[in-house]
């Protein structure tokens, strides 16, 4: 073989090595590495809309998390799943044990979701056939009757906490019955053991329509406050921070298409060309028909933004009620990292 042969051998070879590692390289730009496990708990309501639609529209997939919705009968269980590392995520209502195991080190708020708000009809202050026979008949009347609700420090005690302020009756002249899920719940106003009953928009209000319930008033009407928030554990929120920032990005995505399906420029429910298809995607994992679904569509911030203003008056509220400690430090709980807040109240 000639040098001039032997040489032009040489830089082929060469060549060839440069073009499998360029190769390899595109295989490898092209394949993300292996999606990240997660779980997040939710309960089967309206309320953990954003969470389904990032699942079904591939938000999660995209984001390199390959998410699984763990769901459960009430908030509570969620918080201590959390916490426990048995899920990831909570996605669900605030409730005085969250804050409890929050302001123990063991839980990170990271983002808001479903709020009650004026003209967006979610969550009722209903009364049961049998309270309404008996006097229930608005909001002003619940002292001396009978409220189920899933469990002692639940979001809507702090809304009967709220109501009683504004209305000026005392909380303890109503008797609160801790029914421990929503089904139960449900069962008790049919059945008529209680005169009120605590609970979903999606479950209260199909009552209502078949007449099994009352109306008394909306939470978001009355009582305007921060229902559900996205939480972690403090451990994954500190060691964890790129996957909570990806799926946190999924997350917000399903809000804004949430947002965008249901409410209008003036923050009003609205039905426009998605509202179908997103109502699908509920009624799907809530197990509920399409109308019961539309019957209670929370409001969702389009950016999940937590309003912080009422997160801090719901833990001094807890406080007032025993169910947190006195010493729990608020603010530590609200984990600025991942939080984005909405503006102070009246600005």
């Amino acid at each position: 073989m000639s040098w001039t042969t032997h040489r032009a051998w040489i830089l082929r070879r060469q060549f060839s090595a440069i073009a499998l590692c360029l190769a390899v390289a595109a295989l490898g730009a092209g394949n993300p590495a292996r999606a990240e496990s997660i779980k997040i708990g939710v309960l089967k309501t309206t309320g953990s809309g954003p969470a389904y639609i990032a699942l079904d529209k591939g938000y999660f997939a995209a984001a390199g998390c390959a998410a699984e919705l763990v769901t459960f009968e009430s908030a509570q269980p969620v918080a201590v799943a959390t916490a426990s590392g048995d899920i990831d995520f909570g996605y669900t209502g605030f409730t005085g044990g969250f804050y409890s195991l929050a302001g123990q080190g063991a839980l990170r708020v990271v983002a808001g979701g479903a709020r009650e708000v004026p003209g967006v009809h979610y969550q009722p202050f209903i009364a049961s056939t049998h309270g309404w026979e008996a006097g229930l008949r608005s909001v002003k009347d619940f002292p001396g009757h009978t409220v189920g609700l899933s469990q002692i420090g639940s979001p809507p005690h702090y809304a009967l906490g709220l109501l009683a302020a504004k209305y000026g009756f005392d909380l303890k002249s109503v008797r609160l019955m801790p029914l421990q899920s929503i089904p139960n719940i449900a069962s008790a106003v049919i059945g008529g053991q209680v005169d009120s009953g605590m609970m979903p928009g999606n479950v209260a209000a199909p009552l209502i329509e078949s007449g099994k319930a009352k109306l008394l008033a909306w939470h978001g009407d009355e009582t305007p406050y921060q229902l559900v928030g996205l939480f972690v554990s403090t451990k994954t929120a500190n060691e964890r921070h790129d996957m909570v920032a990806r799926c946190l990005d999924a997350m917000r995505e399903g809000s804004r298409a949430y947002h965008d399906a249901f409410i209008g420029a003036d923050g009003r429910r609205i039905d426009g060309p998605a509202t179908a298809a997103t109502i699908a995607i509920m009624a799907q994992h809530t197990g509920q028909s399409l109308a019961d679904t539309a019957l209670a569509i929370p409001y969702i911030d389009p950016d999940a933004r937590l309003d912080v203003q009422d997160v801090l008056r719901q833990i001094a509220w807890y406080k007032t009620q025993g169910v947190v400690k006195a010493d729990v430090d608020a603010e530590a709980i609200i984990d600025q990292r991942y939080v984005i807040p909405l503006p102070a109240h009246g600005t």
